[in-house]
């Protein structure tokens, strides 16, 4: 060892909270599980929502099942790649909202908000709904009670994802793999097999309604785009994965887009090739698995697992509403405690406002899925029009290198996805589409109004001004109190700290008590100066508001100190005299005064 060289300093190293290290947010894989599975899981209606309108033209119909998937996956790709850029370009989340809050303007990012806000609530409930509806065709005894089904798994979701976004892709990771093990095995199989190795459900007669049309086809498109569903949610919480978040997002995108992809047009093949058409009593998807596996251990296992991914599809709303309502929090449209963050990087309020929203649409509609289906697909379209828009204005602004690609590529896709939303509201307008007509622009009217108070009372407290100079005034502070003792002193003792003037204030019900009190005070003598209130109607707490009144009229800064008793352990605090409790919200109605309040923290049981 050299002369003169100084020993390294070792700095401590200081242990990480939760939500300051990487193992709470998202790796890209992670974000598959917590915020995709609404994506993935649309493979389980998305084509069978393109056969039964095809169906109303008759069989011969069901031959443009695989053109329609075909140009959807092209729209998913579009929509992808834009996702992607929105990603790069608004890195802190917000998704559609962001993207029209900077390029379209504040009406426009409302338009998006609300949007969004119905689309993650009305996701849970259908998920839920559609899982539980599921579960109870596998195993009929259940049929009764889909309702208390969908509510328990809104409950489990909802408190996993209060424990911590990453714990659900932890505890969703497995079966969002057997999904996709099970659907590509029923692909691989399927395509491996000459002919179907059985036939499920009861055979319907198909008649051919009306004749095949643009129109059709475009509701057959509409109606298959419901599969796009969920694949925003990854840049509305961008802010959930790991460092470099935007990377990490982008790439969790991408392998969304290349599965959902893939599912989507192998399924269409199979459909094509079966010859699959609606029977009753299964889904098209259970048709299928019954092609590729029979009717043994695999069909049914199949078909369980796809009721658990339909149910655990709630969690892309878990992932991406309290993100977006942090995000309008933040620009003063919703309160501000939805901006608060626990230790876990978990936005909680959020959380519990989307299980509260979803449960009480969940009860009214009693967990039916047909009552909820028409409302749903057509708020998430909207965004996908919003962000499209956005991003084409986007680039006019900025003309990067071959802007004209970009602006050609966000300019179709907001031209499809507007379609889709408009014959989305166009032919489901009677079958409930209306409520959502409804219910988006009354969100807005909410956002502007509580944007609006923000803004008043932003004005009112000069945020934006430099106040006046301090001007030091005399301070009286009041400390309510009952006995002499500990507490008394303790509360007597941070009082005289405070303030030169203080006063004990002490309310009884007769003279005779008020006199031994005052005995006992004079024995004590604190040094403070005891005023006694007598009250016939043992009303403790308005004879004290009335005191602390009058005081105030001086002129005077008064400040009245409480102090509360706090037990070591929290189930014994309900036994505690919640007095003055009562009193300081007392006080902070009625009047202008300060309040404090000072533990006193119990060391025995």
């Amino acid at each position: 060892m050299g002369y003169g060289t100084a020993p390294k300093k070792v700095v401590p190293r200081v242990p990480l909270r939760h939500g300051e290290g990487k193992k709470d947010h998202l790796t890209s894989f992670g974000g598959l599980a917590a915020l995709s599975l609404d994506a993935l899981s649309s493979v389980a209606y998305g084509p069978e929502a393109i056969v039964l309108v095809l169906a109303a033209a008759g069989t011969s119909a069901l031959r443009l099942t695989l053109p329609i998937t075909l140009a959807i996956a092209g729209l998913l790709v579009v929509l992808v790649v834009s996702y992607c850029q929105v990603i790069a370009v608004h890195p802190d989340g917000g998704g559609a909202y962001a993207v029209g809050k900077k390029d379209l303007g504040g009406t426009v990012s409302l338009l998006a908000a609300a949007s969004l806000v119905v689309d993650y609530v009305l996701t849970v409930a259908v998920s839920l709904a559609a899982g539980a509806a599921s579960l109870a065709s596998v195993f009929p005894s259940l049929a009764s009670h889909v309702l208390g089904l969908s509510l328990t798994g809104l409950v489990v979701i909802a408190g996993i994802n209060l424990w911590g976004i990453a714990e659900s892709a932890r505890a969703f990771m497995l079966p969002m793999l057997l999904f996709l093990g099970a659907v590509f095995a029923v692909i691989g199989i399927g395509l491996g097999r000459s002919h179907p190795a059985a036939v499920v459900g009861t055979a319907m007669p198909v008649h051919a309604a009306e004749a095949v049309s643009v129109l059709l086809v475009l509701k057959a498109f509409a109606a298959g785009c419901s599969a796009l569903t969920g694949i925003e949610a990854i840049a509305n919480g961008v802010p959930t994965f790991r460092e470099p978040r935007a990377r990490n997002a982008q790439r969790t995108e991408l392998m969304l887009g290349a599965l959902l992809g893939t599912m989507l047009i192998g399924l269409s093949i199979l459909i094509h090739r079966q010859h699959v058409a609606p029977r009753g009593g299964v889904t098209v998807l259970a048709q299928l698995a019954a092609g590729s596996f029979g009717t043994g251990w695999a069909y049914y296992a199949t078909n369980i697992i796809v009721t658990l991914i339909l149910a655990l599809a709630a969690n892309t709303s878990f992932g991406g509403l309290p993100v977006l309502m942090s995000l309008l929090s933040r620009d003063n449209r919703l309160p501000h405690l939805f901006g608060l963050r626990a230790e876990r990087p978990v936005y909680r309020y959020g959380v519990v406002a989307l299980a509260l929203l979803a449960g009480l649409l969940l009860i009214v509609v009693h967990a039916a899925t047909d009552r909820l289906i028409p409302l749903y697909a057509i708020g998430v379209f909207i965004g996908f029009t919003i962000s499209q828009t956005g991003l084409v204005r986007h680039w006019f602004g900025e003309r990067p290198p071959r802007w004209w690609l970009r602006v050609m590529l966000n300019g179709t896709g907001a031209t499809l996805t507007a379609l889709a939303a408009a014959v989305f509201v166009a032919t489901k307008f009677t079958e409930g589409a209306w409520v959502v007509v409804i219910t988006v622009p009354a969100l807005m009217l909410l956002f502007a109004r509580i944007e609006s108070y923000y803004t008043a009372v932003g004005h009112e407290l000069d945020l934006t001004g430099t106040p006046p100079p301090l001007t030091p005034t005399p301070t009286l502070v009041i400390v309510p109190v009952g006995s002499v003792s500990k507490l008394t002193e303790h509360a007597l003792s941070a009082a005289v700290s405070l303030a030169d003037d203080v006063v004990a204030v002490s309310v009884w019900p007769d003279p005779d008590q008020c006199k031994e009190f005052r005995a006992a005070w004079d024995r004590w003598d604190p040094g403070v100066r005891l005023e006694t209130l007598v009250s016939p109607h043992r009303s403790l707490v308005h004879p004290m508001v009335g005191y602390v009144r009058d005081a105030a009229k001086g002129g005077r800064q008064i400040a009245v100190l409480i102090v509360e008793v706090q037990p070591r352990r929290w189930r014994y605090r309900i036994l505690q005299n919640q007095r003055g409790l009562l009193l300081a919200t007392v006080l902070r109605a009625s009047t202008d005064v300060v309040i404090c309040t000072i533990p006193y923290r119990l060391t025995s049981r």
